[in-house]
């Protein structure tokens, strides 16, 4: 029987619906600048929205001012731009701060992983500040070793190069062999963690679609719709002695 002394995360779409969430709070953000005033049907608003991020990133901070920037300026006719935006932006936010939650049963597995003895972690891809904070604003540090959190733009490397989770392995003094990574994209996630040898786990419940079809060198171990069912996996294959309550 295998062996793992720890399992570690993705963040985004692994631990928390982060697409899903972003869909919602782009669209109540469109509607709050509409609400204000802008002149543009909310569908229209929502695709030009989409098409910002796309070519900008998730991660710019100026998305709602391209918006605007991009439909014809007798739309907002006679309104202080600058309240159209911050309408938006606190909506974004208001969105944030009431919908944000971590999947049901992520700070349970959390919990039964620590008190087996196992060690969890994060490797995420994103900003410092942006992914610390939600990985505060989620509730999940209180279930992670402070010192097991590996952030792209922190540490210098992104995914889906291998020395990125190569460091998280060395700084926790882990061999890959005995060590879980869970993520939901088999590219960025499944790929890079078997050419170093660890044990994967792609977690689809919330996959993009496109995902489905996992390269050769991208096929995961194991594949699980939710944490109980991966719970199930330790006990039964790894002889880790799991208690969700």
């Amino acid at each position: 029987m295998a062996q793992l002394d720890a399992v570690l995360f993705d963040v985004d779409d692994t631990l928390v619906a982060t697409t899903d969430f972003a869909r919602r709070a782009r669209h109540n953000a469109v509607r709050a600048m509409i609400d204000m005033g802008l002149h543009v049907p909310e569908g229209e608003l929502v695709r030009e929205l989409d098409a910002v991020i796309a070519e900008f990133g998730s991660n710019y901070d100026h998305h709602l001012d391209k918006l605007l920037q991009r439909v014809h300026p007798r739309t907002w006719a006679g309104i202080n731009p600058a309240l159209l935006v911050s309408a938006g932006v606190v909506a974004y936010h208001d969105t944030k701060f009431r919908e944000l939650r971590p999947f049901p049963d992520v700070v349970p597995f959390l919990r039964a992983l620590r008190d087996a003895g196992l060690q969890t972690g994060i490797v995420t891809h994103g900003l410092t500040t942006k992914q610390a904070e939600k990985l505060i604003r989620l509730g999940l540090v209180p279930h992670l070793g402070t010192n097991s959190i590996f952030i792209s733009d922190q540490v210098g490397i992104s995914k889906p190069n291998p020395r990125l989770f190569q460091r998280a392995l060395d700084t926790l003094g882990l061999t890959a062999a005995r060590t879980m990574y869970v993520g939901d994209n088999p590219t960025n996630d499944i790929q890079p963690c078997r050419l170093l040898g660890m044990r994967t786990c792609w977690s689809r419940r919330a996959a993009k679609p496109g995902r489905g079809d996992q390269s050769a060198a991208a096929v995961a171990d194991h594949v699980v719709d939710d944490f109980k069912q991966l719970a199930g996996i330790l006990r039964s294959q790894y002889g880790v002695r799991l208690d969700m309550g």
